[in-house]
């Protein structure tokens, strides 16, 4: 099995599986992270003890300063990636990326032959990362509305695009820079 990823010592991070205690540093850096939507307390608590093999945490200097929450799609060979939180203090470094090539080279996602994730059409920043995620993995995106503003959100959230991209076989083992 994997083993956590400690970067390059100059950066100081560390990319690893969550535990329960993350739960509150978790959801203290998806506060800090807008647009995300946030979730209770207890939700990010589960994700971290229940789908820890699914999820991310990248911590610098003993702070959680990223976040990946996923699982595998019941009775698909697709990953879904829920959310993906990286600090204001950690932004620039390429850690959005980083823990997404983490994530797709672990046992628990060897099976995934797509990685999916639902992403606004005003949210920048989460479609420049996907983008930029297929284009080094060398997998295609595709995108369709999928949960709709009005058939699923009452009218009070902007549609979300479920993104498709194609995972290499195997996954990929080089570490994107």
């Amino acid at each position: 099995m994997p083993k956590d990823t400690d970067m390059p010592r100059a950066t100081g991070l560390r990319l690893r599986k969550p535990d329960a205690t993350d739960g509150a540093g978790i959801w203290e850096l998806v506060r800090s992270c807008k647009p995300l939507d946030e979730n209770s307390m207890y939700c990010n608590l589960v994700q971290a003890d229940h789908f820890r093999d699914t999820c991310v945490v990248a911590e610098k200097d003993g702070d959680i300063v990223g976040w990946i929450s996923g699982h595998m799609i019941p009775a698909q060979d697709a990953l879904f990636v829920w959310q993906v939180a990286v600090s204001p203090a950690a932004r620039g470094m390429g850690l959005g990326k980083k823990m997404l090539l983490e994530l797709t080279n672990r046992d628990a996602c060897e099976d995934a032959r797509a990685l999916k994730t639902t992403i606004t059409r005003d949210n920048d920043a989460s479609w420049a990362l996907f983008r930029s995620f297929a284009t080094d993995i060398g997998g295609e995106l595709d995108d369709e509305p999928h949960f709709e503003r009005e058939a699923h959100f009452d009218g009070q959230h902007a549609t979300e695009h479920m993104v498709t991209i194609d995972l290499p076989e195997p996954a990929p083992l080089a570490r994107v820079a």
